[in-house]
C-alpha cells in the first residue's frame, strides 16, 4: 500500500437510512444532526477521517427523495453534485429493511452518477445489530448486487460502531494516492455558526417531534466571542403561526426546552461557556423562497 491515500468519499442513500449516524461515527465528531426523521441532512456535509494510512473527507447528503418544492429540488441538486464530485462513493442501505421501489429508485441515483462518471461504490449495509441471524445478510446483500455491480460490500452498525474499521480500509484502498490535504485535527470545514445553527434544529426537531415537521428553519443573527463566554442569538423560522405556538409552548416552556438543550450541545462543541438566545418568526412558504434558502446556505453567504 503507498505511504498515503486521500480522497472524498459521497456517502448517499433513502431518508433514515442512517447516513449522518454513519459519517458522524467515521468521523469521531459530531458534523452532521441526527433525528428520526426524513430530511433532517439539507445539504452536503463534510466530515474528516484522519489515519495513519491516509485521510478520507465524507460528504453526507440529504436522503434521495422526490423534490416538491424549491428547497426539496436544492436538497436533490445536493446530492447529485455530491456523487458527480468525489473520487469514490458510499451507497448506505438499511439492512433491517426489506428494500423495495423506493430503495431501488434512490440507488438508480447513484447509477446515473456512477454511468455518467465511474467510481468506486460501496455498498454500506447498516444497522446490522437489528439483524438477529446474520446469515440473512448474504441473501440481502445478493439483492443489492444483481441490482449495481458494487466493488465492495461492508455490513456495518453506526450506533453499535461495527465493522467502521472495515468500510474506512475498504475507502482507502480505492482512494487514489496523496498527502492529507486537511490538519489531523480537524473533522469539518463547517463553520461554528453553521454548526450552531444545526445544533438548535435538532433540538427543534427532537422536542417537538411530529407536532413540528421539517417546515423549520434557523438562521444565527449574532455571534460575539466575549472574555468568558460566547453570546449567540438565533432565530427559528417556520411556515405557519400554529408552528409557532407550538414551538414557544406554554408561557414558554418549550422554548426554553430547546435553548437549554441546544446551549448544552454547543457548548459541548465550542469547549466554553455559550448565553444563547432564540426567537420564533413566521416565513410563509419560506420553501419555495430562492432568497430564503439562500440566507440558509452558508456556502452561498460565505
Amino acid at each position: 500500500m503507498p505511504d498515503s491515500r486521500f480522497g472524498y468519499a459521497a456517502v448517499a442513500g433513502l431518508p433514515n437510512a442512517g447516513k449522518s449516524t454513519l459519517v458522524n461515527a467515521l468521523v469521531g465528531e459530531k458534523v452532521a444532526i441526527v433525528a428520526d426523521k426524513p430530511q433532517t441532512t439539507r445539504g452536503a456535509v463534510q466530515g474528516i477521517r484522519t489515519r495513519p494510512e491516509g485521510q478520507i473527507v465524507f460528504v453526507d447528503t440529504p436522503g434521495i427523495h422526490r423534490g416538491d418544492s424549491y428547497f426539496n429540488r436544492r436538497m436533490m441538486s445536493a446530492v447529485r453534485e455530491a456523487l458527480d464530485a468525489p473520487d469514490a462513493r458510499v451507497y448506505v442501505a438499511d439492512a433491517a429493511r426489506e428494500p423495495g421501489d423506493d430503495e431501488w429508485e434512490a440507488l438508480s441515483t447513484v447509477e446515473r452518477a456512477h454511468r455518467e462518471a465511474p467510481r468506486p461504490t460501496i455498498l454500506a449495509l447498516n444497522k446490522i445489530d437489528r439483524i438477529r441471524d446474520k446469515r440473512d445478510l448474504l441473501p440481502r446483500i445478493e439483492r443489492y448486487r444483481e441490482k449495481f455491480a458494487f466493488d465492495e460490500f461492508v455490513p456495518v452498525s453506526a450506533t453499535a460502531g461495527i465493522g467502521l474499521d472495515n468500510l474506512a480500509a475498504a475507502l482507502l484502498r480505492h482512494l487514489p494516492e496523496g498527502e492529507p490535504q486537511f490538519p489531523p485535527d480537524q473533522f469539518t470545514d463547517q463553520p461554528e455558526k453553521y454548526l450552531a445553527a444545526e445544533l438548535i434544529r435538532e433540538q427543534v426537531l427532537r422536542v417537538t417531534r411530529a407536532e413540528v415537521p421539517h417546515s423549520v428553519a434557523v438562521q444565527v443573527e449574532e455571534w460575539e466571542e466575549k472574555k468568558t463566554l460566547t453570546r449567540v442569538s438565533a432565530r427559528i423560522a417556520v411556515e405557519r403561526e400554529g408552528q409557532k405556538g407550538i414551538l414557544i409552548g406554554a408561557r414558554g416552556a418549550t422554548l426554553k426546552r430547546i435553548g437549554t438543550e441546544a446551549r448544552l450541545a454547543i457548548e459541548t462543541m465550542l469547549g466554553r461557556k455559550v448565553f444563547l438566545e432564540l426567537r420564533v418568526t413566521v416565513e410563509p412558504r419560506w420553501r419555495d423562497s430562492e432568497r430564503f434558502v439562500n440566507e440558509l446556505d452558508w456556502r452561498t453567504n460565505a
